[in-house]
């Protein structure tokens, strides 16, 4: 499945860039295969951040039972490997211009030295518009190449079916290309940043991969459920069900664009966020590592703190 989905990112796409030297030289973060490292957040009761907390403030617990917390940090500073995927299908079609401009302007606040990002667009394909830099000028020039790919048909999959089945916004497919094909093999913090409108109409994987292919990459999803309600006639527009969990269980959140809330925004919210993170880890009592699925809850000790974090991991080998 995994070499299939690849393919149809990359096989009509140039060589992809090396990383620049600079960027190959930095050193390893080496995690001891025992050891789970959790990414969360909290926020007040009015959902301002909380920076100032300490160990003693939260516990971690993992299928219901509490855990020893061996470490725990701010990260601020730990650089940020992060995917941008852009729907392009043909009901974000009026939307792609300004979704170009706001994109480049969050590249130019959240990016720091060591930070990387890549740039994906999906419609009916996905396609790699910019490989790992660090350079807002080369992920603007990517963003310049954001077209509409919608099926034959415009806004619904056309006639003719794409290996027995029709590909119109292939959502889960790009998540799981992002998290499984870019994200997989890099280290330190990884997000995220889905710009859609919520519909999947032929992706190969199913939510649920998806997801799974998130949890196991160790990445957090933000999603932008931003709809053009003139694409479906004003009315009928499809909800976030799905935005929410691929959101949620990562420990991300859904923002949704209005207007009261625009696009320029919630990128100012999400890479706030993504600077006001704390880190644990901890050895969990149960040491198998049999693939299974573990539930986690941070709780803050402080009831009126509310806690953004993962709902879990996947027991394997290269936790």
């Amino acid at each position: 499945m995994a070499l299939l989905l690849a393919s149809l990112l990359f096989c009509s796409l140039p060589a992809q860039q090396a990383k620049p030297a600079e960027e190959q030289e930095l050193p390893t973060i080496k995690v001891d295969v025992d050891i789970v490292n959790v990414l969360f957040s909290v926020r007040d009761k009015k959902g301002a951040f909380i920076n100032n907390l300490t160990k003693d403030d939260v516990q971690i617990f993992e299928d219901g039972k509490e855990q020893s917390i061996q470490s725990f940090t701010r990260e601020t500073d730990l650089p940020i490997t992060m995917g941008l995927l852009v729907d392009v299908s043909g009901s974000q079609e009026r939307l792609i211009e300004e979704e170009r401009r706001a994109a480049t302007q969050f590249f130019r606040q959240v990016l720091r030295p060591k930070d990387l990002a890549f740039l994906i667009s999906f419609g009916s394909e996905a396609e790699l518009l910019q490989d790992y830099t660090g350079s807002v000028k080369l992920l603007q020039a990517g963003l310049n190449e954001l077209r509409v790919n919608a099926a034959v048909g415009g806004l619904h999959p056309g006639p003719v079916p794409t290996i027995g089945q029709p590909r119109g916004t292939i959502l889960f497919d790009a998540v799981y290309l992002a998290a499984n094909e870019k994200l997989k093999g890099e280290v330190g913090r990884k997000a995220i940043i889905l710009i859609t409108d919520g519909v999947d109409m032929g992706s190969r994987v199913k939510l649920r991969e998806a997801l799974e292919s998130a949890h196991k990459t160790d990445a957090i999803i933000y999603s932008v459920y931003y709809v053009d309600w003139r694409a479906y006639g004003g009315y009928g527009a499809p909800g976030d069900g799905d935005l929410k969990r691929l959101s949620e269980d990562t420990g991300g959140k859904v923002y949704r664009v209005d207007r009261r809330y625009t696009l320029d925004m919630i990128f100012d919210e999400i890479q706030k966020e993504m600077r006001s993170q704390y880190s644990l880890a901890y050895v969990p009592a149960n040491a198998k590592r049999d693939g299974a699925f573990r539930k986690l809850e941070i709780r803050a000790k402080n009831k009126d703190l509310r806690v953004q974090a993962r709902k879990g991991y996947y027991a394997t080998s290269g936790q």
